[in-house]
């Protein structure tokens, strides 16, 4: 009987757990715009609050600076405001790791260089490991580096602790028909089958 509750419940537990969290987390960003709104619009438009300004204050202030960032002027002023974060030892190495991750995400690269979820096989071995292309040639790298028709691969590891960029001819990759989000939540929890095709039995009862 213990064992059966103890199943039921870590099953109602993974299927509310992505929901809750994701629940909680727009909750936050909802709480702390419609703080930062009323302390900004109130101001100006008395009682006159309606719920929900925040949000939209919120996704008006994103979008604002998207257009900014799009301006050929800004660049200049972002490097003399970036000048903190990019010359303290800790905080540039920290802050350079970000700007870089977003950046590979960025619909403006995507555009010039499409992401390519790919195999890694080593020849004459049965392994095969899954990455992402992160660099399609490699005669711009420093000296040191092996040159050819290499690539960069992305290697990510189970639950999201980490990942290896490895340089590898070009003929040991083949691509790989799914999407860069699919392969990084696939990383995430170890690529672990959801389903009873799984070569195990399925199972009917708890």
């Amino acid at each position: 009987m213990f064992k059966n509750l103890s199943q039921y419940f870590f099953r109602g537990l993974i299927a509310a757990l992505p929901l809750g969290l994701t629940v909680y987390l727009l909750y936050l960003f909802l709480s702390w715009s419609e703080t930062l709104a009323m302390q900004v619009i109130r101001p100006f438009i008395g009682d006159f609050y309606v719920p929900g300004l925040g949000l939209l204050l919120g996704i008006s202030g994103i979008v604002l600076l998207g257009v900014l960032m799009s301006q050929r002027w800004v660049g200049p002023l972002l490097a003399l405001l970036e000048l903190p974060f990019t010359n303290l030892p800790v905080v540039k190495s920290i802050y350079s790791s970000l700007k870089d991750f977003a950046a590979y995400f960025s619909p403006r690269r995507n555009a010039a260089a499409p992401q390519t979820v790919v195999a890694l096989r080593l020849p004459g071995h049965d392994l095969e490991i899954v990455g992402l292309i992160t660099r399609q040639r490699v005669d711009d790298l420093p000296p040191g580096f092996l040159q050819g028709d290499r690539v960069a691969v992305y290697l990510p590891m189970g639950y999201m602790i980490g990942g290896y960029t490895v340089f590898v001819p070009r003929a040991w990759v083949q691509p790989i028909d799914m999407s860069v989000e699919e392969a990084m939540r696939s990383s995430l929890f170890a690529w672990m089958s959801t389903s009873a095709k799984d070569g195990s039995p399925a199972r009917t009862k708890p």
